[in-house]
């Protein structure tokens, strides 16, 4: 069975850092798109940032930009989303998504795999 594992979440204070990983069971997602949606408590899932297969589309909800950057490593086994600059509305629980059809979408409901999530708490 395909899973999606991340790791990498904690705690900082606000203008920290961390660098959140995603590490796909399966070769399969070398040919997926992989994004990293963001829930905080009382609100929906929103997409944080996405990567195509090759990284030929790469996207980040305004929120992030400048901040966060998403990459893989060569074989899209893992993805990574390095976060600078964290900021308390940042706090979330992070989720790894992989989706066959190869784009950035930004509605959870279309990606097939998810990750199990990973915290993310930033103090102030």
């Amino acid at each position: 069975q395909v899973q999606l594992v991340e790791s990498g979440g904690g705690f900082v204070q606000a203008g920290g850092s961390l660098r959140l990983s995603c590490a796909a069971s399966s070769r399969t997602f070398s040919n997926y798109a992989m994004a990293w949606f963001r829930q905080a408590p009382g609100k929906g899932r929103e997409l944080a940032a996405g990567i195509t297969k090759n990284a030929g589309t790469i996207y980040y909800v305004d929120a992030v930009k400048g901040r966060f950057t998403i990459s893989t490593d060569n074989d899209m086994s893992t993805v990574y989303l390095q976060m600078n600059t964290l900021q308390p509305e940042d706090a979330a629980i992070y989720y790894c998504a992989a989706t066959r059809r190869n784009s950035v979408w930004r509605q959870s409901e279309d990606y097939e795999y998810w990750g199990q999530g990973t915290q993310v708490t930033v103090s102030s």
